[in-house]
């Protein structure tokens, strides 16, 4: 298990061609008390798929609060609109970024299409479910991720408005922390939450975004990427 985790390990040191820095930090919702959330994609030599144990489609480290997906996994996500993904593409805090790398975030608009409102309202549905049964249960929600549900669905109704994801909060900073400090009843969350959500699906009637992302153009430069990799493994 050791021997797996360095290979994995490996894989991240060697091999990343885009690194990021997210949550509360790329949002602009940082305090002192805020962790550093690593995010990243690594492209896996094309020779180690030529083997019966393929090289895995995420990794977890090596470093604390460090998540990386190999390109290709990470690619099928952003066609699906996984908001932790296209988020991580858009974060303002780069950190590594390869010619591969260079060419993926070139390619951040062949992502975004209308299914971003269904794969996030989906996402955001399911958020509020669990802040309502904490309500339920413990009288109150978790105010940190009632702050960032919030976050999602402004993000949400600005991409469906503007056709660009941003992910800073900008003048929103303020508001939001109110709610991660608690100082704002969960009356009037659930009220704004009910709120984003008719604008998002009213943004979602009128946006400018296609109806599906560009597949073929980020297959075409999947396929580029893995031949340029074999070329070099048999230089």
């Amino acid at each position: 298990m050791e021997a797996e985790h360095t290979r994995a390990g490996d894989l991240v040191r060697d091999h990343t061609v885009y690194a990021c820095v997210m949550g509360s930090r790329a949002f602009g919702l940082a305090t002192q008390e805020s962790d550093t959330d690593r995010r990243g994609v690594y492209l896996a030599p094309t020779p180690l798929y030529w083997r019966f144990e393929k090289p895995p489609a995420h990794v977890e480290g090596p470093a604390p609060e460090q998540f990386s997906w190999e390109l290709e996994r990470f690619c099928e996500l952003a066609l699906r609109a996984n908001p932790n993904v296209l988020e991580c593409l858009h974060s303002p805090l780069v950190e590594h970024v390869t010619p591969v790398g260079r060419e993926l975030l070139a390619l951040r608009t062949a992502f975004l299409s209308r299914q971003a409102h269904t794969t996030f309202a989906r996402y955001a549905a399911g958020q509020r479910k669990k802040l309502e049964a904490d309500v339920r249960v413990h009288g109150a929600p978790r105010w940190k991720h009632a702050m960032h549900l919030l976050r999602l669905l402004m993000s949400c109704r600005d991409l469906l408005r503007t056709g660009e994801l941003t992910i800073d909060v900008g003048a929103q900073r303020e508001p939001l922390l109110a709610v991660k400090r608690g100082e704002v009843p969960w009356p009037e969350i659930d009220r704004r939450m009910t709120r984003l959500a008719a604008e998002a699906e009213e943004a979602a009637v009128r946006t400018a975004l296609p109806p599906e992302p560009d597949r073929a153009r980020i297959e075409d430069f999947l396929i580029r990427t893995r031949r340029a990799s074999a070329r070099e493994a048999a230089a």
